[in-house]
């Protein structure tokens, strides 16, 4: 093989490595990165609290639990609520993880199947 050629396949496979593509061993779960909105918060959150879910103002609402938010520099709780599902789409709760930032929240969000 010519050298041209050899340069063109390296060339080739190092745009393909650098697309952007994400490699997972097959059964594990791909998390998107956290948003970069600067530090974290110190400490962990608080426990959740116990919620009192009802019932559902309509039928096949789904119960979206509470969570605790950062506002004001500190820990505050935001009530679960009933929402309509949306079809094809799963509930991602809100979640904290600790980052070498400190925590950060990961807002919950509707996910494709």
């Amino acid at each position: 093989m010519n050298r041209r050629r050899m340069l063109a396949i390296a060339l080739a496979g190092g745009a393909a490595g650098l697309s952007g593509c994400v490699i997972a061993p097959l059964g594990t779960r791909y998390e998107p990165p956290l948003p970069d909105d600067g530090p974290g918060v110190g400490y962990a959150p608080p426990p959740p609290q116990a919620e009192v879910i009802g019932v559902a103002p309509a039928l096949g609402m789904v119960w979206l639990g509470g969570y605790w938010a950062w506002a004001g520099g500190r820990y505050t709780w935001q009530a679960g609520h009933w929402a309509h599902p949306r079809p094809g789409y799963h509930w991602v709760p809100h979640a904290w993880v600790n980052t070498r930032r400190g925590w950060v929240h990961r807002p919950g969000h509707w996910k494709r199947r």
